[in-house]
């Protein structure tokens, strides 16, 4: 996003805007090609005698860095003419526009000398556009858009960072669709790609909720400045918005190939996407690393996280452990729970009864489910007689009760064939 506030150094005030001071040799109209085409120019005027005699003790003073005397020597001409007026007038305003915490009153006096229109058109010209650039400056947004669209009404050109300041200056007014236009026009004019126009635009969209025209914005920066890795970030996060996960996978993908993911929530977010997409192992090996760093936190809803990641790739053992770990942190039933179903999952009986107990020890929600549990793992552990014990617990729960009873003869069998009373 823009900042908020549009500032400019004391050289490019004075000096940037077409030699804005001119030596009382050269206050002549410019010959250079300023205005519209078929615009009939007026005579040249230069100021009278007597005030150009002080405007040029008053430059001298200035090409010496005397500006305070300078500026006294402008503010004690006293003078009738409406062209000596506003030449001084801009003089002024150009000095005192250099200077920190002077914008206003150079503003007014700026104001003053373009509103006559008498000033000749190059020095017009340059008044025009130093006004706008000093409304944004002050924060007077709508001020700014007018004094640039006279600018360009006057010289009929168009320039890109003007169009940008434009956008800028509608933006900061909060005219959020009228972004666009101007955005549109310094994309077109750059000769270089400028990432300014590309971001006000894709703000004037997100901030309107117009998710899809975002993305678009979001892909042209990534296209004009691959090299920059927040695109990159910003583009895979649009692309979630509107749902598209598959585009948002292959975009932080490659961001995360280039080095350009360097927050935890991008990290997070990569490692989500490549569970969405079908790649648990990916996704928690890609938690796992970066755990270890530290740039992830191990707590337990992060652990638990990468557990279920190899849940879900079907790396049971790997997925028991870090249950386990995050139950050694929570102290939650659940994660025991989990812990044990893995570990039954993946026939270790007896660290199954452990985190089991445990769960059920902690006040579990669902305790016929976990007797449920610890009757298989006694059961292919070999110990009948606890199995049994757990499959009636089971049964007391209606939701388990129809797969606890059918479970009973066949423990019943079991025992009896190895010679075990139940």
């Amino acid at each position: 996003m823009m900042k908020k506030s549009f500032k400019m150094s004391a050289v490019a005030l004075v000096m940037g805007f077409g030699a804005a001071i001119a030596a009382p040799a050269a206050m002549a109209q410019s010959t250079a090609a300023v205005v519209c085409p078929g615009y009939e120019k007026g005579k040249t005027t230069l100021v009278g005698e007597r005030t150009g005699k002080k405007v040029q003790r008053a430059f001298e003073a200035y090409n010496e860095d005397k500006v305070d005397e300078a500026l006294e020597i402008l503010f004690d001409i006293d003078t009738s003419d409406e062209f000596d007026s506003a030449y001084v007038g801009r003089f002024i305003g150009n000095l005192l526009a250099a200077r920190e915490g002077e914008g206003a009153r150079a503003l007014n006096y700026l104001t003053s000398a373009v509103e006559t229109k008498v000033l000749n058109d190059t020095e017009h010209a340059q008044t025009l556009k130093l006004v706008g650039d000093l409304s944004m400056q002050e924060e007077k947004y709508n001020d700014a858009i007018k004094w640039y669209k006279k600018w360009m009404d006057f010289t009929c050109k168009e320039n890109p960072d003007v169009y940008t300041r434009m956008a800028q200056a509608y933006y900061e007014s909060k005219q959020l669709d009228k972004i666009v236009e101007p955005a549109d026009k310094a994309i077109a004019l750059y000769e270089e790609p400028n990432k300014n126009p590309y971001v006000l635009k894709l703000t004037s969209f997100y901030e309107r909720k117009m998710y899809p025209e975002t993305v678009a914005v979001a892909e042209q920066l990534v296209e004009n400045f691959p090299e920059t890795g927040r695109w990159w970030t910003q583009l895979g996060f649009f692309y979630l918005l509107v749902e598209d996960f598959k585009k948002g996978l292959a975009t932080f993908d490659l961001a995360y190939e280039q080095g350009f993911l360097k927050k935890e929530n991008e990290i997070k977010t990569l490692a989500q996407l490549y569970a969405t997409n079908g790649i648990p192992f990916k996704s928690a090996q890609l938690m796992e690393k970066y755990i270890e760093t530290g740039l992830i936190a191990d707590d337990a809803e992060i652990l638990a996280s990468v557990a279920n990641s190899y849940h879900q790739a079907k790396n049971y053992d790997t997925a028991a452990e870090y249950y386990g770990k995050a139950a050694q942190k929570s102290s939650d039933p659940e994660h025991f729970q989990k812990q044990g179903t893995l570990l039954l999952v993946a026939e270790d009986y007896n660290g199954a009864i452990r985190a089991l107990n445990k769960a059920l020890e902690r006040g579990a929600e669902e305790p016929a489910k976990i007797h449920f549990s610890l009757m298989e793992a006694n059961f292919y552990k070999g110990d009948f007689k606890a199995a049994y014990r757990h499959v009636q617990e089971a049964k007391k729960d209606r939701a388990m009760r129809r797969n606890a009873s059918a479970w009973e003869p066949y423990i019943k069998e079991k025992a009896k064939n190895r010679g075990i009373d139940i």
